[in-house]
């Protein structure tokens, strides 16, 4: 059998057998809807997603009421302008304050309310020369769409500060944090950050596909963006009802419950990780000596990012593939920090728990052969 070196952990993280054991049980032995029964089976349904929330709250320092269930990172963040635009108090000269830094599904709706004319202006904040953001030069505006981490710089951003000098320049402006990445190396406390909003996929950090975190901080003040089962206390009329609190309110029909299931494992299986800084030192320094390679990331980033003199980011990846190794090219859905650095697109290595010393050292000298001709 190949040997497979899986190095793509930016993109999504490999299950541990604690996750897959947790949801494997839940369908075969304890399935059943939440929010919907009052016999045992569903009572204990329900029980687990509270559970569930609770050890999210805690994760990230915020209160189980304020965490919604999404499917992930892509859909919290499309769900966020839709519940701020669909406010009575929303108007269509609010203007907004993106990054560099941002992955298509943290810029591209709001960009895509702009050429609707449903908002009125776009603020690029400038990066300095590491590609962080600029505290000294964020603009007065009424939305900041914030990258906590780049899924291409691989640095976390001072978001703490960051919120702060946007709440110098407008008080009321509404934040949005991007954590997709951050949320593995680095701890989360949303009531220092002040943010508003925050989300994060949970297969970034090993759960299953099809669950993400929503975090609302004042989120009695929104009306939700959709309606169905499991949100509604009771209908009076066509245009009167009453809807559940928070959060249910703003989860409509059924919720991913296996995937649920097994976020909490997750959260301790990354909790309990050092971080694999070391391999990632190791490969910097081995891939440094190498003339063609030119790096993108730092030393002492959380992934490492580069592109090869000569030779297609994509072609690179089908070299290295046919050698078992599972790396990411292209432009990470971030093409905006690719155009910022001049090139079409790069190569990424990001490692996990299951990555070993050896591991790294196969890659090393599996690049080595490939772009050293």
């Amino acid at each position: 059998m190949k040997k497979i070196v899986y190095m793509d952990a930016g993109a999504s993280w490999l299950k541990p057998k604690s996750v897959i054991d947790t949801e494997i049980d839940f369908v075969t032995n304890r399935y059943a809807n939440a929010g919907r029964g009052v016999c045992e089976r569903a009572g204990n349904v329900d029980n687990m997603v509270a559970d569930a929330r609770k050890c999210v709250a805690d994760f990230i320092g915020a209160k189980s009421e304020n965490i919604v269930w999404t499917s992930g990172a892509t859909d919290g963040l499309n769900r966020i302008v839709n519940i701020i635009t669909g406010q009575v108090w929303y108007n269509n000269n609010s203007t907004f304050t993106v990054s560099d830094l941002d992955h298509h599904s943290a810029r591209l709706p709001w960009c895509a309310l702009l050429k609707q004319g449903k908002i009125a202006k776009e603020f690029v904040c400038e990066l300095d020369e590491n590609l962080n953001i600029n505290i000294d030069s964020i603009p007065k505006t009424d939305i900041f769409v914030i990258t906590a981490m780049s899924n291409v710089v691989g640095v976390a951003q001072d978001v703490g500060a960051i919120i702060r000098a946007a709440r110098a320049k407008n008080p009321n402006v509404i934040t949005i944090v991007d954590a997709s990445q951050y949320i593995v190396h680095k701890k989360i406390d949303v009531k220092k950050w002040d943010c508003d909003f925050m989300v994060f996929s949970g297969h970034k950090i090993g759960a299953d596909t099809g669950v993400g975190v929503l975090y609302i901080r004042d989120i009695e003040k929104y009306m939700p963006d959709k309606f169905g089962g499991g949100m509604v206390n009771r209908v009076v009329d066509e245009s009167d009802w009453v809807l559940n609190n928070a959060p249910e309110k703003f989860e409509a029909g059924t919720l991913p419950l296996t995937q649920i299931s097994g976020l909490p494992h997750a959260i301790k299986y990354v909790s309990d990780w050092s971080g694999g800084t070391d391999l990632i030192h190791y490969i910097y320094d081995e891939l440094s000596k190498i003339d063609k390679i030119k790096m993108i990331t730092s030393r002492d980033a959380c992934m490492l990012s580069f592109y090869i003199d000569g030779m297609h980011v994509l072609d690179f990846g089908a070299l290295i593939g046919a050698y078992g190794i599972c790396l990411r090219v292209g432009n990470m859905c971030a093409s905006w920090t690719h155009k910022r650095l001049g090139i079409d697109g790069s190569i990424r290595i990001s490692v996990g728990p299951w990555n070993t010393m050896d591991d790294a050292k196969y890659v090393v000298e599996t690049i080595r052969k490939v772009v050293v001709k």
